[in-house]
Order: structure tokens, then C-alpha cells, then sequence
């Protein structure tokens, strides 16, 4: 998965009771379209939606850009960071101490997802992938450049 993200703020999760430091916000064009949400919905199996799901969680919503000192994320520059997936939602559970409800079976795909830090206190994802075990350099320089695009959009628009 690919997300670009912004800045701080706290929400709270209330099935766990806990602050989140990040809010998560999805790209949208000046149509209205989201393509994470659209990617999220109609290319992924549950279990990788749950796994997602979980990731964001447990690492985006509380270390932000953060992540970037982790296996999660990578510096892309210019603003933008790369958030990657490559567990399922049982593994990343049991990486934070928590005890999976069930265990689904393992996501045998790499989601990435570009991210981009703001002031308006939260992160949105502006571009988001599946990759294969061993992506190719074309494919992922045109996701970056897609993610750039829609932070430039982004940004623009919030002026």
C-alpha cells in the first residue's frame, strides 16, 4: 500500500479506548474520486484489508512519519514516505503485544503506500499498490510519481 500522509492531531479508537497521535485522511481528487479507498474496496481480499486495516492502526495513526525509522516506512523525499505492509494482521497484533481475535491466513502480497506529512494534523493517502515480491524499478518510480502528483494536487487545493 502506498499512502502520502499529514501532519499530528489525536483521534480516538474507540473499541480500545486509546489517543491516536495521527489522523488518517484519503486522497481526493477535484471529482471526488479516492483512488486508496477505490484500491482498498475493489483490488484486495479481506484479509489483506484487514491487514491494512490493523497496520495503519497500530503504526501510521500513532508514529505518523515516524514509521520511516521502521521496516513499515521509507523517506521517498520531498514530503512524501513510503508505508509498506508485508505481514498479516495476527503477525503485526503479536509484533505490538496483542493477541490476535483469529488468526486469518498470511498475505503472501507487499502493500505500499505513500504518505506525506502536513500541519493539518493528519495523513492521507494519496497512492496505493500490491507489488510483487520483486517489483519492478519502472513500476515503482511511477507510483512515486503518481503519489507526487496527487500531493502537489493535494496541497494546492488547501490553499
Amino acid at each position: 500500500m502506498r499512502v502520502v500522509a499529514l501532519a499530528e492531531s489525536a483521534t480516538v479508537d474507540r473499541k480500545v479506548q486509546r489517543v491516536s497521535r495521527f489522523t488518517i485522511e484519503f486522497y481526493e481528487d477535484e471529482h471526488g474520486d479516492s483512488p486508496v479507498l477505490r484500491w482498498l474496496r475493489e483490488e484486495l481480499t479481506p484479509t489483506q484489508r484487514r491487514a491494512i486495516g490493523v497496520a495503519v492502526r497500530e503504526f501510521l495513526q500513532e508514529e505518523g512519519i515516524g514509521v520511516c525509522r521502521s521496516s513499515y516506512g521509507k523517506q521517498l523525499g520531498d514530503g512524501l514516505f513510503e508505508f509498506r505492509l508485508r505481514h498479516d494482521a495476527a503477525e503485526i497484533l503479536r509484533s505490538v503485544g496483542r493477541r490476535p481475535a483469529r488468526s486469518p491466513a498470511a498475505n503472501a502480497s507487499s502493500c505500499v503506500s505513500s504518505a506525506t506529512p502536513t500541519a493539518t494534523g493528519s495523513c492521507s493517502c494519496s497512492a496505493a499498490t500490491t507489488r510483487a515480491p520483486d517489483p519492478s524499478p519502472k513500476l515503482q518510480q511511477r507510483e512515486i510519481v503518481n503519489a507526487r502528483k496527487r500531493l502537489k494536487d493535494f496541497l494546492r487545493r488547501m490553499r
